[in-house]
């Protein structure tokens, strides 16, 4: 049995197209759950085709920054607290994201996957490679939009996180350990999971679609190829 849970955020306001903080999305397409019966010739139900169509709206995000260190003898948090950050640490990472606009290239994410970024750079699954600008970010949701160069690119259909029960059907596509376009898939566990977050946003999906470091930002889809929620924690 899988153990892993992640947690997605459910979404329940309008998309604002001013994107002042990235957060609001719409999310007003009619829900469905409903396999596959029949792909081309083959009887046995397939994954394939929804995949196909969204994958290439799903990113990986790598991210060069810095962040401050102390160098105080004292371990004990109390006492650091009174020695200043002395130094700054190079650091790298790495997460997922998925094209919300193709138009004007916005792509959606974790905010603790771009945060204290440098430099962030976009993976497409055609292998180009796009640097892309914050125009968003809120720590208390965890949400964070990026903007890329909006040439050739393909989004990702918003679908309806309110009209999910219990035991749906759900796609999980992110890039775990570098490893783009990982797609795994299972149910959807649990609903308006609080608790994760306190001094935050709380309302997740729990789901045991299996992901691992890196899926963070990812997508997470309903078997219409549409995007119902944004891979956050793994407990």
């Amino acid at each position: 049995m899988n153990g892993t849970v992640i947690l997605g955020s459910r979404w329940t306001d309008k998309w604002l197209p001013g994107l002042a903080l990235g957060l609001c999305l719409t999310l007003a397409t009619a829900y469905g759950q409903t396999l596959p019966q029949q792909v081309g010739d083959q009887e046995i139900p397939s994954l394939a085709p929804i995949i196909e169509q969204v994958a290439p709206a799903v990113v990986n995000i790598s991210v060069q920054g810095s962040v401050a260190t102390n160098n105080s003898p004292s371990q004990d948090p109390f006492f650091r607290r009174f020695s200043p950050p002395n130094g700054r640490r190079e650091v790298q990472s790495a997460g997922s994201g998925v094209i919300i606009d193709a138009e004007n290239g916005y792509i959606l994410t974790n905010h603790h996957v771009i945060d204290n970024a440098d430099e962030i750079t976009v993976s497409l699954i055609d292998d180009r490679t796009l640097d892309a600008t914050v125009v968003g970010s809120d720590a208390g949701s965890d949400i964070a939009v990026l903007q890329v160069d909006p040439d050739d690119l393909l989004e990702m259909p918003f679908g309806d996180s309110e009209g999910l029960r219990v035991g749906d059907f759900v796609l999980a596509i992110g890039n775990p350990f570098r490893l783009r376009h990982t797609v795994t898939s299972g149910i959807v566990s649990g609903l308006s999971r609080t608790g994760i977050n306190p001094q935050g946003y709380e309302d997740f999906i729990q789901t045991d679609a299996s992901i691992n470091p890196g899926n963070s930002g990812g997508a997470l889809i309903n078997l219409r190829g549409e995007l119902i929620g944004i891979n956050t924690a793994i407990f």
